[in-house]
């Protein structure tokens, strides 16, 4: 692979993780133990991720994720459980998929990793924390569901072909960004900032 494809990849993983981190967790341990993804050879430490343990613990997580997402406020607990973890975990997957001899690469991977997971999950827990002011179940659950059939056809689509990869991995970054940016103005419409009375009573 090339430096654009092997971006794009660790672009995709990263961001899809904070959708589904034990869902993408499981995929690239699945994806590196049939040989679809070569573990950096100066990054041995990482080869935890092919670990038999790793992929059992993680479709344990990713079972558990996917019940705990489908209940309204127990996804938003989840989420705020998760909030460190997932850009830890989506740094780690960038560091693990990236085969970076210079070790400025490995820094720009973990960061732009880190960023990435950070970005799509804040734009879903703030997404599903609106949702989840609605009274009826539905909509949680449509969601919910929507965003596991995305993340797993995406994560599909990255590993069997790296150029789409990196065209996924870059417009998702690009969408996330554009999503954070309208939710943060309508939550400013929504909830506008209470200016103090200036006359006494």
């Amino acid at each position: 692979m090339g430096i654009i494809e092997l971006l794009g990849l660790a672009a995709s993983v990263s961001l899809l993780s904070g959708w589904r981190l034990y869902l993408t967790i499981f995929a690239t341990s699945l994806a590196m133990n049939s040989g679809f993804v070569d573990l950096p050879e100066n990054l041995a430490v990482l080869d935890a991720f092919a670990s038999p343990w790793v992929l059992g613990i993680s479709g344990l997580g990713a079972i558990a994720e996917f019940f705990a997402d489908k209940v309204a406020w127990l996804d938003s607990i989840w989420d705020g459980l998760h909030t460190l973890l997932r850009p830890i975990g989506g740094a780690l997957l960038a560091l693990a998929v990236i085969d970076a001899s210079d070790p400025t690469w490995q820094v720009i991977a973990f960061l732009l990793g880190g960023g990435a997971a950070f970005a799509g999950h804040a734009t879903k827990a703030g997404t599903r924390a609106a949702i989840n002011t609605s009274p009826e179940p539905v909509s949680n659950m449509m969601m919910s569901t929507g965003e596991d059939v995305t993340a797993g056809g995406l994560l599909f689509l990255s590993f069997a072909n790296p150029i789409v990869a990196a065209v996924i991995g870059f417009t998702l970054l690009a969408f996330t960004i554009w999503a954070l940016w309208k939710g943060y103005r309508i939550f400013r419409r929504v909830f506008p900032e209470q200016k103090e009375d200036e006359v006494n009573p």
